[in-house]
């Protein structure tokens, strides 16, 4: 079984639509698809719909991506086998689109004073209905020649202390693991690896997570050494949680694909293991 549960679609900042990727799921012969959108489920849906009407054989589970802080670091955790009409979880989800419009808001003010004008006009229209992120205001900068490639977006204006940076203001991971709880899902820590911190730290956040309800982290992902994995696996296993493993897909690319390279380790006890995993 190929499971798959880190994905993205246009309704958060991807590039394919929840159909195209189902499709595109079904074509990579992946056996369950989790579509994790940035603090969005709009998308699911029309995934469970492309199911139907095209007889895939993928299947979906629902999740979401939550964007959280955490001494100074923004940190994301997943959302797995969730209840989607969750109201709470809804009501979150709306608070938290309305700070990102709000930021949005923000670095395009800030390109604006770098002689850069209405970079949100033309990110909100990359959005294609979706919410706006400094992904989107990174496609525009690039189309318009003020960069000359996608990182050096980040590196020169978007990037954490650049120019046109804004602080995100996102709850706590506490917060995001009681609203993950209450729909009855899976929290899981996203892509630890992937944070700008030292092993102490990353050891930190893990044990702190696991403290307050956390119940898995990501250990299989596209881009990682073996050394890592086994890493991610001990400390999965010292702080008695599930692993799990995603793509991160965004868009199709020569260095992440949908299942790509996606195992963990013997030790590892898997999520999809867990008493609440449901399909959608």
């Amino acid at each position: 079984m190929i499971y798959d549960l880190h994905s993205h679609t246009t309704s958060s900042d991807g590039s394919l639509t929840p159909t195209e990727l189902m499709v595109r799921a079904d074509i990579k012969q992946i056996d369950a698809l989790a579509i994790t959108d940035h603090d969005s489920v709009s998308g699911l849906q029309e995934a469970k719909q492309a199911i139907t009407s095209k007889g895939l054989k993928t299947q979906l589970i629902n999740g979401v991506e939550i964007s959280t802080k955490w001494h100074g670091y923004e940190i994301h955790i997943v959302g797995l086998a969730l209840d989607i009409d969750d109201d709470v979880l809804l009501a979150t989800l709306e608070t938290q689109i309305k700070h990102r419009e709000i930021r949005a808001q923000a670095i395009s003010d800030k390109l604006a004073k770098k002689g850069i004008e209405n970079v949100y006009k033309d990110a909100k229209n990359k959005a294609k209905g979706g919410a706006v992120s400094r992904t989107h205001f990174a496609k525009v900068l690039l189309e318009r020649g003020v960069v000359s490639n996608f990182d050096a977006a980040f590196k020169k204006y978007l990037g954490k202390g650049k120019s046109a940076y804004v602080s995100p203001n996102w709850m706590d991971i506490e917060s995001a693991i009681k609203i993950i709880h209450r729909a009855n899902g899976i929290p899981v820590l996203a892509h630890p690896i992937r944070y700008d911190m030292s092993n102490k730290w990353l050891t930190k956040l893990i044990e702190e997570f696991a403290a307050w309800g956390g119940e898995a982290i990501e250990v299989g992902l596209t881009q990682i050494s073996p050394n890592q994995r086994e890493h991610m696996s001990r400390l999965a296993n010292l702080n008695g949680l599930y692993s799990s493993q995603g793509s991160d897909f965004h868009s199709p690319a020569k260095w992440i694909e949908l299942g790509r390279n996606l195992r963990l380790t013997e030790k590892c006890i898997p999520v999809w293991q867990h008493p609440k995993w449901k399909t959608a």
